[in-house]
């Protein structure tokens, strides 16, 4: 057949890890016989060696064939793949027939060279097509099966079934037999099938390092983090010549195989799914399988102590302590809290309630009569920290916050200048005229104030204004149109702060100068 007939293809290749049957030069070989017999001439390839079928995002082979047919850079009109399988074993057959269909949608065919059907719209043809593609699916969950039964068997004869070895341990090959070949390097892996490999006991310095954290653990009741520092002063290294850190010393207190557990079923991420942990019951557990570095009875102990950690009790759990304590005193205060053994902190029930005051709530406790007080407390001051971040991001780094110990949190101008904000709540008078209680740190009643004023609710700020200094450390009530505000500037800008307090700055400037200027004779 002329050259000049032959029509432009594109060939796609997929291998994983299977038969030899599959390999790119085999699929290679009878797509250009198959192009031959129907006139087509191979002009571009793509290929995905080493790949599975089960998932798209790791073949960046069909990606391009797919990116360029999409984009029209495709100098091809057809594309011609080994069989339906070398297409992709995609767990769901619609998946396969969505790629496809976006080439066949721009002009570009996709035709299987081995299958026995025509890849065309005939009903019996669609059906095979179909058939196939559950077939393909098929055949990898039914390998992903066997694979998982075939490791989980070995795991219960004691072999270790990959994975790191772990500080202290250290990976031994056996042969067939069971006789032992040698110790495996971090990155190597054994090239027989038939070999098997165990855990045994590392040098004899991280051996004694780990018996060590369960002393330091177990009887001293040091924490992961106090270990990890008592490790790096001694000098002692992790792998690699890294320091230690809680997580090195939370692997080691937590993974049974320091106990000789040989574990298997953790984690499953079966066909490329994401990674789930499984309930213990289906773990797969065979004590004795290895030389422990601890006893069970110490490892035991570790876990029982790591139980007892306040993030790992439940909200139920903590709030039992709450109980015992209001039936055994009547009462639940701060003080109660830490003097009860083996009760948490009351820093642990801020955090996992957000408060102690719901933390009581929980429990049908309340400190006093009308106890939301606390609650709304709370929400002031968080109102009153969102105004001063907002006013720094606004101000375009001429104000930061000022935390130094000896001060209120107030902001600071770039000039040294320091500004004491206040959040006035409201009260309604006698009369049920609105009044703001204006209270400074007394420290800071003699610098340049911000009154925020909230509305009666406390949910947000009514009005600002930017005041001289109170002087006056007891505080004030101010009504609504009180003319020492309305002497200040108001604030209705955040962006407008630092040229307010400059203006307030300049009417302190002139009015020292004019209390000091001697008078005319």
């Amino acid at each position: 057949m002329s050259s000049v007939s032959l029509i432009p293809a594109a060939q796609y290749l997929r291998m994983s890890t299977e038969h030899q049957r599959y390999s790119l030069e085999n699929q290679s070989l009878i797509i250009d016989n198959y192009a031959e017999r129907h006139g087509f001439s191979v002009i571009q390839t793509y290929a995905d060696a080493a790949r599975t079928g089960v998932i798209f995002r790791c073949r960046e082979g069909l990606k391009k064939l797919i990116r360029d047919v999409v984009q029209g850079a495709a100098q091809y009109k057809v594309i011609l793949v080994y069989d339906v399988s070398r297409w992709g074993r995609f767990q769901d057959c619609d998946e396969a027939a969505y790629y496809e269909f976006i080439c066949k949608s721009a002009g570009i065919p996709v035709h299987y060279c081995s299958e026995t059907f025509s890849n065309d719209n005939a009903m019996p043809n669609v059906i095979m097509k179909s058939l196939k593609r559950a077939m393909a699916g098929e055949y990898s969950r039914e390998l992903g099966m066997k694979v998982y039964t075939g490791q989980k068997t070995l795991a219960k004869l004691g072999f270790r079934q990959g994975g790191f070895a772990g500080y202290g341990l250290r990976r031994m090959l056996l042969s067939a037999d069971g006789t032992p070949k040698q110790l495996l390097k971090y990155g190597e892996r054994k090239c027989i099938a038939t070999d098997r490999v165990i855990l045994v006991l590392g040098p004899d310095n991280e051996v004694q390092c780990v018996r060590g954290i369960y002393d330091m653990f177990i009887r001293k009741r040091m924490g992961f983090r106090a270990i990890a520092r008592a490790l790096n002063r001694r000098g002692v290294a992790y792998l690699g010549s890294s320091p230690w850190n809680e997580r090195a010393i939370s692997a080691i207190l937590t993974h049974p195989k320091y106990a000789g557990y040989n574990i298997y079923g953790q984690y499953t991420q079966k066909l490329y799914t994401q990674c789930v942990k499984l309930p213990r019951s289906e773990w797969t557990v065979i004590p004795g399988a290895f030389e422990p570095l601890v006893t069970p009875e110490e490892f035991t102990a570790a876990q029982q102590i790591i139980k007892n950690f306040t993030h790992n009790q439940s909200d139920e759990e903590l709030l039992e302590h709450l109980q015992s304590i209001l039936r055994k005193f009547g009462k639940i205060t701060t003080p109660l809290i830490l003097k009860t053994p083996d009760a948490p902190s009351p820093n642990t029930y801020r955090m996992r309630f957000g408060s102690l005051m719901r933390a009581y709530q929980h429990v049908g406790y309340r400190v006093f009569k009308h106890g939301d007080w606390l609650e709304r407390n709370r929400n002031v001051q968080a109102l009153r920290t969102t105004l001063m971040k907002q006013i720094v991001d606004l101000s375009k780094r001429n104000v930061s916050i000022d935390t130094t110990p000896t001060r209120h949190t107030g902001l600071r101008l770039r000039d040294g200048r320091f500004v004491t904000i206040l959040a006035c709540r409201h009260f309604a008078g006698h009369r049920r005229e609105s009044r703001w209680l204006v209270k400074p740190v007394p420290t800071e009643c003699n610098h340049i104030t911000l009154v925020a004023r909230l509305n009666p609710d406390k949910t947000a700020f009514k009005d600002m204004f930017l005041i001289q200094p109170t002087g006056n450390p007891v505080g004030l009530y101010v009504p609504e149109e009180d003319p020492r505000l309305r002497q200040g500037v108001e604030l209705r800008d955040l962006a407008d702060f630092v040229p307010a307090v400059r203006k307030i700055a300049l009417r302190m400037k002139r009015k020292q100068i004019k209390r000091v200027s001697p008078k005319p004779a």
